[in-house]
């Protein structure tokens, strides 16, 4: 079973910022269909308790609101790899790391957060080749036992991130 990454994409791009402070990156889209930017993922329910638990608002859309604090999250990898082996995974991320480096060209982020020990070097070397001396703040996955290293790590960092003010 393979998703249509088209509606994947089409739906990430909706809740771009204009201008995107911190960027938050993936490994890359579930196999399964679910996804981050459809609300039906644990990483968008962590993701969503690390920042209502860090004071940064509460409201009924968090989707909307991580997109107001100029907050984005894309992948590494813009075709599903957690159906992969190790090895076929480790080949994608580092495959990836060039189409990553013109995305950050592009975004210009004030900081990056790899959402996956894992995957913080082949951030990081996208960013360096990207020519960003925006830090990087490495988190645990948020799944697989790791959700209280994540939140913990989170409640660290989400104070230090670049974001909007004044949101309502």
């Amino acid at each position: 079973m393979s998703i249509n990454l088209e509606p994947v994409e089409s739906v990430r791009e909706r809740y771009r910022p204009e201008r995107i402070l911190t960027l938050f990156v993936g490994e890359s889209a579930p196999h399964s269909g679910k996804f981050f930017y459809l609300g039906n993922t644990a990483l968008k329910r962590h993701m969503q308790e690390a920042v209502e638990a860090a004071g940064l608002g509460a409201n009924n859309n968090f989707l909307e609101r991580f997109k107001g604090l100029g907050w984005y999250l894309d992948d590494l990898v813009l075709t599903p790899v957690n159906h992969l082996t190790k090895a076929e995974r480790k080949v994608a991320c580092v495959n990836a790391r060039k189409s990553l480096a013109e995305r950050i060209t592009k975004y210009r982020p004030e900081a990056i957060v790899p959402l996956l020990y894992s995957i913080k070097d082949v951030v990081q070397g996208a960013a360096k080749d990207a020519g960003s001396t925006a830090p990087c703040y490495p988190v645990p996955f948020a799944g697989m036992g790791h959700q209280n290293p994540f939140l913990e790590e989170m409640g660290r960092i989400l104070p230090k991130l670049p974001r909007t003010t004044g949101l309502s």
